[in-house]
């Protein structure tokens, strides 16, 4: 009797591993002997790293520019040629100094630096998870990062930051590593925005960073500089390049890595899965339960638990999801491969004692989950109602 417990994080409550655990302790509080497979997920952002640790990763610590160019403490996953490098653990939002946002100043430079240093331990493939970014210059930091240099009309460096590249006159990849000929660069991200124009990393994803309307057309004017400039110094089709999809991920990061890396660009989730070889654990499973923190729209558009579901339900396995709380329907949710939903808010209505108490109502959830699914109940314990 084996189940699959493969969950994204409770974002601002739990992280995924907890998440996992959680559930795994409330099933087990039913049927003692179930075998549970803990399989904490992400899609390519926060918790990618962690993901890969629980997949035996080894962490390697690596201090890097932070967002704003201070030294930050940060880290890398390697399995042997493999490295997982997740942006948000250097030049992420969460990381950011006080908080406080940065739309002009902030630099992919630090992730650079953690890409350096998976070529410094032999890698030749490098996972690039890109979500929750603090960002918006187009990876001109993370090339630096990796030995280019951004020049101004008078030959004179560049300072980092989206708000300098409106100045940028030259891109020179001359002194870019020369390993990186020989390494695999996949890019784990569900964003298919283009670089520029209305749908592009300025005019969508700016905003969320902190930027004012001033702000994001200074931005916008300085990736169309940076898109020029990398467009001459890399040749070919270069400069086109900047309307595929993906190119506006992280604000631009996609379009240097495409353009300058030559990277694969695939679904977040579907890497992370590959990375855990979730898919190995699905013959013979009874079910798998997926979930995190809000189970909306936004969930069926690439996020960790549909992806999950995806694959699941491609094995013909069943999936339930758990959930802070659950805005689907009954047919959004077996649309997207998941039979039921089990929400913190079925439990405890008062969302800020779900968010304090996320841990202990977890589990509760996942002694319903148990009696529902396993046909063993607790003994002692009352049959809950009101699955969605």
């Amino acid at each position: 009797m084996r189940v699959v417990v493969a969950p994204d994080k409770f974002k601002g409550s739990l992280g995924a591993a907890e998440v996992a655990a959680r559930v795994a302790a409330g099933l087990r509080a039913v049927v003692p002997d179930v075998d549970v497979r803990e399989i904490p997920v992400a899609d390519g952002g926060e918790g990618t790293l962690d993901a890969a640790e629980a997949a035996g990763f080894r962490r390697v610590s690596v201090r890097v520019a932070g967002p704003t160019g201070e030294p930050l403490e940060s880290a890398l996953a390697v399995r042997g040629t493999t490295a997982v490098v997740e942006m948000a653990a250097a030049s992420g939002l969460a990381v950011l100094p006080g908080g406080r946002p940065a739309p002009l100043a902030a630099t992919s430079l630090g992730t650079g630096q953690l890409v350096r240093a998976a070529l410094d331990l032999g890698c030749r493939e490098v996972v690039l998870g890109i979500g929750g970014s603090a960002s918006t210059d187009g990876g001109a930091g993370l090339l630096v990062g990796l030995g280019a240099r951004l020049l101004d009309g008078d030959g004179a460096e560049l300072p980092l930051g989206g708000g300098a590249l409106d100045r940028l006159e030259r891109v020179d990849l001359g002194g870019l590593d020369g390993r990186l000929a020989g390494v695999r660069v996949v890019l784990a991200t569900d964003v298919d925005n283009p670089l520029l124009g209305p749908h592009g990393a300025a005019a969508v994803y700016g905003p969320q960073k902190g930027a004012t309307p001033a702000d994001v057309q200074r931005l916008e004017a300085g990736l169309t500089r940076w898109a020029a400039a990398l467009g001459t110094a890399v040749g070919g089709r270069a400069a086109e390049d900047a309307d595929e999809p993906g190119a506006g991920a992280a604000g631009g990061v996609g379009y240097a890595c495409l353009t300058a890396l030559g990277a694969e660009r695939r679904p977040g989730i579907d890497v992370v899965l590959g990375l855990t070889a979730f898919a190995d654990l699905l013959p013979g499973a009874r079910f798998v339960v997926t979930g995190e923190g809000s189970l909306d729209a936004q969930t069926l558009h690439g996020k960790a638990p549909a992806g999950v579901a995806a694959a699941a339900r491609a094995s013909g396995v069943p999936v339930v999801a758990v959930a802070g709380r659950c805005l689907l329907g009954e047919a959004e949710l077996r649309g997207a491969g998941i039979d039921a939903a089990y929400a913190l808010t079925d439990l405890e209505s008062d969302v800020r004692r779900c968010i304090e108490q996320a841990g202990p109502l977890l589990e509760r959830l996942a002694t319903r989950i148990a009696r529902d699914r396993l046909g063993a109940p607790a003994p002692g314990v009352p049959a809950e109602e009101g699955t969605r």
